[in-house]
């Protein structure tokens, strides 16, 4: 697969703020233990960018969406989960984006999610 025929990255504006994990993907979130456990996207898969090369049966059959905090880790990831033969796209912007845009985010323990 050439550069032209990589996934193109997605921002928060191109998702469906009613359903905003497009259809056939699965979240990866590649951030750090601390910045989960502060908050993240419902139903995303936890895999810290470190441990990746090393976890890849844990991750989803779908196509990935991958976030971190801002994009850089994530823009990191996906471009080695698609030289590894995956297909992934990194949502630009990370989970600061997704939150000043308001989607749903959740929180270990019951408190009020956020950014860190």
């Amino acid at each position: 697969m050439d550069d032209l025929d990589q996934p193109s990255d997605l921002t928060v504006g191109d998702l469906d703020p009613a359903a905003p994990v497009p259809a056939g993907h699965a979240v990866l979130d590649v951030r750090e233990q601390d910045e989960w456990d502060a908050g993240h996207i419902p139903g995303a898969v936890h895999i810290p960018l470190g441990e990746l090369p090393d976890r890849l049966d844990d991750l989803p059959e779908e196509d990935l969406l991958v976030v971190c905090r801002s994009g850089g880790r994530s823009m990191r990831a996906t471009a080695w989960l698609n030289h590894s033969g995956f297909t992934a796209r990194n949502l630009d912007g990370g989970m600061h984006a997704w939150g000043a845009a308001g989607l749903a985010m959740t929180a270990d323990e019951g408190r009020d999610p956020y950014v860190l």
